[in-house]
């Protein structure tokens, strides 16, 4: 016979720090859906399992709870690039270079709100704080593929336009899709080469 007399443990209460990473991981998946535009403070708090009231005292206004997840994004494509400059030496003749620094890419991406927050704060370039967020993130990251790996100009261009084809065809879901449309398969299957598995699978 149990001891009903026996104390229940104490519930664990989040600090500060816990709770703003939950509103946070939240954000991230709210604005995924719905982009900037589309998503309010109350569905972030909704998502997150708590009032709206406590994410606007968190986090201000919306826009600055955006800001945040969005750098979030930009930051992870930057550490997946670090690790792989890191490892270098690096040379951009070199076809390997370019094919670490795209699996890194490619496997990062693959985290579909990550990817589409990111794609959500490119398209919100006309909200002014934004814009200029969109515009320094690109920027360096440019710079740190330039100066990493100490490639051309054109060869940088080159790589980050191959990045943003991959970013619009997982948005669109090409890979899960290759009955629509035979040639935009052919395409997605070129773009990604072998970090592409099965479209059933629903992963890259």
């Amino acid at each position: 016979m149990s001891d009903t007399s026996a104390p229940k443990p104490r519930a664990t209460r989040m600090d500060a720090a816990d709770r703003r990473e939950l509103v946070l991981d939240a954000a991230m998946r709210a604005f995924a859906r719905g982009g900037y535009a589309g998503t309010s403070t109350d569905a972030v708090a909704r998502e997150a399992g708590v009032s709206q009231p406590y994410v606007v005292r968190m986090f201000g206004t919306k826009v600055e709870l955006f800001r945040l997840v969005f750098q979030r994004s930009i930051d992870g494509i930057m550490a997946a690039f670090d690790a792989v400059l890191a490892a270098g030496p690096l040379d951009p003749e070199d076809d390997s270079t370019w094919a670490n620094l795209g699996s890194a890419y490619a496997d990062l991406v693959a985290d579909r709100d990550l990817l589409m927050v990111m794609m959500h704060g490119f398209g919100a370039g006309a909200v002014p704080e934004i814009g200029r967020q969109a515009r320094e993130g690109m920027g360096a990251i440019y710079s740190q593929i330039r100066n990493g790996t100490e490639c051309s100009e054109d060869q940088a261009r080159q790589f980050i336009a191959h990045g943003m084809l991959l970013n619009v065809l997982i948005s669109m879901q090409a890979p899960e899709h290759p009955e629509d449309s035979a040639g935009l398969h052919e395409m997605t299957m070129c773009a990604f080469g072998t970090t592409l598995v099965p479209a059933d699978s629903g992963q890259l």
